[in-house]
This record gives C-alpha cells, structure tokens and sequence, in this order.
C-alpha cells in the first residue's frame, strides 16, 4: 500500500479539500475553506498545513463564534451541500465555538468544528488554558461540545484519523443527521507525522440521496387528504434545503391546498401567489391563523413545529385534527402523533401528487385563501406607508428596503424585533430571498451570517437588517468582510436597547425593566438615566465601513440608493420608534410564563391573561 508520510493536521486539510457533494447530478466541493484564528493549540498545526495548502483558503475572521456563524450561513444558501470548516486555539478560542455550534444543531446546518485540544502526552500538563478534571485525565473544554455537535470525536494517535474523517463526512452530508461536527485534535498530535494510506487523500464524492417514504404510508396520507375539507400545509425549512419549491408549487396548484410558511421556510411560495397565505403561528398572518385554527388536516412539511409556528400550542383548534408530516428526519415525522412520511420533500410530493390525480379543495375553500392572500397585502401596504411621523416605525423601515430592492437580493435577521416583523411583512418572490436564523436566534449572527450568505452567492446583494442590541454583540466582522472585499448593506435600527425584549417585558406586566441603554439612576438605583452617548454610526465607521446617517423615511430611501453604488460593506443607521403599526392575529400566541404571585398590578393582569390562554394548549394523539 502506497504511503505519504503527513502531519495529522497536513492529512486532515489535504484530505478534507478533496471532499465533494452531489445530488441530481450537480457535483461541487464540499468544503469552500476554512475560517479561523490561529493561537497556541493550532498555530503549528493546522497554520501551518494551512500554508502548504493555498488552494484550499484561509479566511482570518475576528471572533471564533463568528467563523461558525458565516460557516452557517454560507451553507444555508448552498442547501447544506457546501460548508466550511473552523479551526480555533484551544481554551477560550474553542468555547468561542460552542454557541455558534449549537445554532448550528439547532438550525440543521453542517459545519465541521476542529478546536485545538490539550496536550495528548501529558507530560507538561496542566497546560496554559487548560481545564483540569480531578475525575479524569481525559477531559477538556471541548468536552462541552458533546451535546450540541451531531458528531463528536477526540484524535489522540494519528492513525485514528483515518477512520474518523469518513464518519465526519457521513454526518456533514446526511440530510437527516446534519448539524455541527467537532472534530477535537490535541495540539501535539497535530504536529505529529504518519505514513497515511495515499488512496485516503483521492477525490471522493458524497452522493446526497433523495430518499422515499413507505408505500403504505403515502396511501394512508393520500386517503386522509382526499377525506379532509379543510386541510392545510406548514412549509418549512425543509421544502427549500430539498429544492422542492416547484414540486410544491405545483401540488398546491394541482389541489388547491393551502400554504403557509415558518420562519425557515418562507419563499417556498411567492408572497403573491394565491394559495399562499403567509406565516403562521405566534408571528402569523390575519389568513394563516384563521386557516389552521379551522383545519382538520395539517400537511406539515420540513418543518420541526418550533413554538412560533404553533403558536405555543394554540395554532390548531379543529378537535379533530389530524397531521401528516413530510420530513427527512424521523424524529420530525412523528410530531403531534402525525402520520410520518420519512424522507425527501420533493419526492414525496411529486409522487402524493399523482396518487392524488384529480383530487382538489372545494372552490369556496381556495377563493376564501384567495381573499386572505389579498386583503393581507392591502395590510402590509399600509404598513409600510410612511405615517409623517418624525421617527419612522420599523415597518416603514422595512417596507423601505422591500419596495427597493430587487428579486433576487436577500434579506437577512436573526434577533431582536426585526424577524416578527419581517415574517409577517415581507413580500418574498424568491426562495432565498429571505434569510432568517430562527432557529436559535442567535444575536451576532447577522453581520457574521451576512457575509457567509454572500460568499455562497456573490452576484446578489445582502440586506442585513438588526437592531443596536444585535450590532453591538458582533459588529467585527464588518472588518472580514472588508479585508474579502465581499460587500453587505447593514440596516443599523437603534432603538437605545433590546426593543424585542422590552416589548416582551412590557406585554408581561414587567415595564420593559433592564431592556434599555440607560445610566443608572443614582437615586432608585436602577437603570433608569439618561440615555448613553453611544454613536454606533460612527463605532461602524471606525470598522471601516461606509455609513450613511439618516433621520427620516426620505433620507433613508436616499442613503439606499447611494448604498447601492458603493462597493464595499455600507452601514445605514437610523433610529426608529419602538411601537409597532401592526398586531398578531387570531391565535398569535407565544408561551412565556408570567410570576405566579406579585405586587405588580400589571404583572397580576397579565397573569390572568397568561392563565385564559394557557387553556387553549393542546396535545395531540
């Protein structure tokens, strides 16, 4: 057997740069690069097999949770067929990982995690930034990894690799199993030579399968929707990761059923297509609320049931309703007791749609969803509208960025009050015209998100929307976006504190305590003061980036247009009014226990409320 003799951490990238993905015959690399910071623990090691390989790119970011966040988003935009892998020291460089691993998990995204472990001889042990167990010898920081990874595994002789890289890929590239996969390798183990087999380092490509449910499971989903009245489909994430909008498109066309959309799923439909009736669940639509508190069939497809999407339990009302659950992964598929068909979403479409042949809603049915796809774009028109106010809402803000842009351009949000308003508001033409990191929510993913989403597709322009709470958790990868010459536009909206929560706090009884940047006032000793001189406008320009300081709903649509021109990642600040010009619907209910027992009028007031909608949850068999 043919030989090449390789430091761990030279086999790990050399193999690694040869990895490829396919699915319906479309073959690219796996694995765009690597993103990382070099510190004790990996300098030697993967710096240094990094340098010997300059085809397989380093990018420097700023914050190692950053670097697993724009790996998240890059692979978002490319489906889950391309990532990157992140390299750290060991120590505070690797747990910088861990919240960004678990948006990862969370989310259903694949990123490989290579943090620089402890020595693996343990002869000058404790190490600098070492933690020590006087359980075991064998633990580390990394160890905290372990239940947000998909896939864990520690090399400490070099010849483990071999066996471990296939496993890594086997998870990366499963559409069922993917997430974070943290691959741990010691500091002095990565330094180390090994005469590894040369067939270990040829291309290999990973065929990702589009599998189909079972046959006696799609005839009983085919029965139950032929019996139903009102049924209804949740599309979720899944529909755009397996590419399955045309085939829901043209089940939807072809039965009349209508859609409505989660965070992750929204653009699985345009926005202007009858059938759709926009988001549901804590954040949804007059339509979509209406609907599923009717429906006696919900169609659930790529979607986990996350609490937004039902309304915490409220969403569906109809004591007779029945789910069919149409999901990659089985865990998913049997949710609310639904008849679970396991596997690939636009196969199983395809094939539900022509067992179905010429099954098709009543027309009353589909003209009501008409009447509500309509009469709800009337309503976001009028959120957008410019009301004349000196301080412009969030909505105006939005409905701004949405009139400018062009179809193919991105938004993208994770936190805050934004992702509410967005779900709603948003008129989405295209299926990755709209990028939400929900599934965690994770402040700080914007900026670093932003720039993965646009390195997965150059030609298209990245509308980063986030308030002042969120720009203030991670705004130093405005400077690796710069250094990569990859432009965003950041739509900076302060409201002087964390506005989602404060509404939060407020609807509670809890009068938005501890949500705002504010002094503490020296004689309540609370932080209620004057408000902080803190000019984020300028903390972007010092960053690097062009900014534009606008004031009203005018100068804003200005600093748009001259935004456009710019070629490099351009901030546009404004502040906007906390309030919001549109409400939730019907059962737009989100769980969030309030204190049982307070002095607190307003608290007391909102726990009788909390109470009367408590009784609504419901389980389902």
């Amino acid at each position: 057997m043919k030989t090449i003799k390789l430091t761990v951490a030279q086999a790990t990238m050399k193999y690694l740069k040869n990895q490829y993905s396919e699915r319906d015959g479309i073959e690219q690399p796996f694995f765009a690069g690597c993103f990382g910071i070099f510190g004790h623990g990996n300098l030697a090691g993967f710096g240094q097999a990094l340098q010997q390989e300059p085809d397989f790119r380093y990018y420097l970011v700023r914050n190692e949770q950053a670097a697993v966040h724009t790996s998240a988003g890059y692979a978002k935009m490319k489906n889950r067929l391309s990532t990157f892998a992140c390299v750290s020291s060991i120590g505070p460089g690797a747990t910088n990982m861990v919240t960004a691993a678990a948006g990862a998990t969370i989310n259903r995204l694949p990123v490989l995690l290579m943090p620089g472990d402890i020595f693996a001889q343990r002869t000058v042990a404790p190490v600098l930034q070492q933690y020590e167990s006087p359980l075991s010898q064998d633990i580390s920081v990394n160890d905290c990894f372990k239940p947000v990874s998909k896939y864990w595994d520690r090399i400490n002789r070099p010849g483990q690799l071999i066996t471990s890289l296939p496993e890594v890929m086997r998870v990366l590239t499963s559409p069922a199993g993917t997430g974070a996969v943290t691959l741990c390798i010691p500091q002095d183990v990565q330094a180390e030579a090994f005469n590894f087999p040369a067939e270990m380092f040829e291309k290999r490509v990973w065929h990702v399968p589009r599998p189909r449910a079972d046959v006696q499971a799609v005839k009983r989903a085919v029965d139950l929707i032929r019996s139903a009245k009102n049924p209804m489909i949740i599309a979720g994430g899944g529909v755009i990761y397996s590419e399955a909008e045309t085939a829901l498109n043209n089940f939807v066309h072809s039965t009349g059923i209508p859609v409505g959309e989660t965070f992750a799923g929204k653009g699985s439909l345009p926005y202007d297509d009858p059938h759709n009736l926009g988001a549901t669940g804590a954040t949804g639509t007059e339509g979509a609320n209406a609907i599923s508190s009717a429906a006696d069939l919900v169609i659930g497809i790529g979607t986990r049931y996350s609490d937004f999407t039902t309304a915490s339990k409220t969403a569906f009302q109809n004591k007779k309703v029945k789910f069919i659950n149409i999901n990659i992964t089985e865990f998913d598929g049997y949710k609310h007791s639904g008849l679970a068909l396991t596997g690939d979403a636009k196969v199983i479409l395809e094939e539900l749609l022509e067992k179905l042949e010429n099954y098709k809603v009543d027309e009353a049915y589909r003209k009501k969803v008409a009447e509500f796809n309509k009469s709800w774009d009337e309503k976001v028109a009028a959120a957008y509208k410019a009301d004349g106010n000196e301080v412009p809402s969030q909505s105006e803000v939005i409905g701004a960025v949405n009139n400018f842009i062009e179809p193919k351009d991105v938004v993208l949000c994770a936190s805050g009050s934004a992702p509410g308003d967005l779900h709603k508001l948003w008129r989405t033409s295209d299926s990755k015209g709209f990028h939400l990191e929900y599934g965690y929510s994770c402040m700080g993913y914007e900026i670093s998100g932003g720039l993965g989403a646009k390195m997965a597709c150059p030609d298209r322009e990245i509308y980063i929307i986030l308030g002042d709470g969120g720009y203030l958790m991670m705004p130093s990868e405005i400077i690796t976006s710069l250094q990569e010459g990859y432009k965003l536009t950041i739509i900076l909206i302060d409201n002087n504190g964390f506005a989602s929560i404060g509404g939060l706090s407020k609807s509670i009884g809890s009068e938005g305590f501890g949500t705002k940047y504010l002094y503490r006032d020296k004689s309540s000793g609370q932080l209620e003061g004057e408000r902080l001189p803190v000019d984020l406008a300028k903390n972007a320009e010092s960053l690097g980036a062009k900014v534009y300081k606008t004031s009203d709903v005018a100068s804003f649509n200005e600093a748009l247009k001259m935004a456009k021109t710019e070629d490099r990642t351009t901030v546009i600040y404004i502040q906007t009014v906390p309030e919001r010009k549109i409400a939730g619907y019907g059962y737009a209910w989100w769980d969030v226990p309030i204190a049982e027992v307070s002095e607190s009028e307003s608290v007391q007031k909102a726990r009788k409320n909390y109470d009367e909608q408590k009784k609504k949850q419901r389980y389902f068999f």
